[in-house]
């Protein structure tokens, strides 16, 4: 379950990492299209899960591995979600503590 996690992280550093500074030093993607972009991807993870679990419990599926294994997507990229909120806003109230 830790790989699943630890694959989120990857893409999100490669999503960064592929932004590269135009001429006048600015990223082709801002910050915030790369955070609502994850934001996104995050809310269809949990609405997948809720759409399996909806299914199984209907009876029209039954593999309950496979929700099993989506509702741990969308909880652990929740998770990082939230921790990578946290940071964040730490690093925001960091910022406004420095005197000018």
């Amino acid at each position: 379950m830790n790989d699943i996690g630890i694959k989120g992280i990857s893409r999100i550093n490669q999503d960064i990492s592929a932004n590269k500074p135009d001429k006048a030093g600015g990223s082709n993607d801002d910050f915030m299209g790369v955070l609502k972009n994850s934001i996104e991807k995050v809310n269809k993870l949990q609405l997948d899960a809720d759409h399996a679990s909806q299914e199984l419990l209907l009876g029209k599926d039954t593999n309950i591995h496979q929700v099993m294994i989506a509702v741990e997507k969308a909880n652990l990229s929740f998770q990082l979600m939230m921790q990578v909120r946290n940071k964040v806003i730490s690093a925001y109230e960091e910022m406004m503590r420095v005197q000018v």
